[in-house]
């Protein structure tokens, strides 16, 4: 399988492509094309050009969850490609609804109803193989007492407006020969929780590599205790990146192999 980052928060050196505070990556896995996110804007469409990628040609797009740095490219994808028949959008079931932190909408710019009127739509809770070795990894339940505690803002579910702890908020896992390959959008279930059910999900205990936002922040408890975590997985390749901050990526390196992410980045797993 081969992974090209469209959209991060950085730009490498040398490479002249646009950058955003968002995530988006091209994933191809056999005949198999995918678009993981679409950032905040354009920038993946722009982006992708300037790689000689055919969006057009998608087979799937996956969101990892509702926020707008991850949704936000949704209605320029759309309208720029709507003449794809072949496109699967594949989300949680409450990707689409309305999110607000502090009266501020953070939420997809299309509903459900509106994606739907045009293209298929899978939503699910649970996993979804998309091919036979790359798999949606649906709701992640949250294991760990130390990861995914605090609501983000609120959303306005079938109940109405209720704390918004962010359920939809997935990722996707490759089954690889040298094991498990994690990619994540935020994180928001908690790495360590993704980490576990990968595991479940693949029925593999060794995890090659992960790449996508960790949502840490502050060099605290949390990060100490998800450090620590990853330490005794022992995975070779970690790039970490969108929301996991400089001060948390430099305390992972007194234990970690940390790699630099950045749009233009290639990955290949077999």
């Amino acid at each position: 399988m081969k992974l090209k980052v469209l959209v991060d928060n950085n730009t490498y050196i040398d490479e002249y492509y646009l950058g955003e505070p968002a995530v988006s990556y091209y994933l191809e896995d056999g005949d198999k094309r995918i678009l993981f996110d679409t950032g905040y804007s354009d920038v993946f469409i722009k982006n992708a050009a300037s790689m000689d990628i055919d969006l057009a040609k998608l087979h799937y797009l996956v969101l990892s969850h509702g926020h707008n740095d991850h949704t936000g490219g949704l209605s320029h994808l759309l309208k720029e490609y709507e003449n794809n028949e072949d496109l699967t959008i594949i989300a949680h079931p409450h990707t689409f609804e309305e999110k607000r932190m502090d009266d501020i909408l953070i939420s997809s710019p299309l509903s459900l109803e509106e994606i739907g009127k045009n293209n298929r739509v899978v939503t699910t809770r649970t996993p979804f193989y998309i091919t036979e070795k790359l798999i949606f990894l649906g709701e992640i339940p949250r294991v760990m007492d130390y990861e995914a505690k605090a609501p983000v803002g609120i959303r306005n579910s079938e109940e109405g407006l209720v704390e918004d702890y962010v359920l939809d908020d997935s990722a996707l896992v490759f089954t690889g020969e040298e094991g498990i390959y994690i990619i994540t959008g935020c994180s928001h279930a908690g790495i360590c929780n993704i980490i576990e059910y990968s595991k479940k999900v693949t029925k593999k205990d060794k995890v090659a590599g992960i790449i996508g936002g960790f949502h840490l922040f502050d060099v605290n408890e949390q990060v100490e205790k998800t450090r620590e975590y990853l330490k005794k997985q022992n995975i070779p390749y970690l790039y970490p990146c969108h929301c996991t901050s400089f001060k948390v990526k430099a305390s992972f390196l007194q234990d970690l192999n940390i790699e630099e992410t950045g749009v233009g980045l290639v990955l290949e797993w077999i």
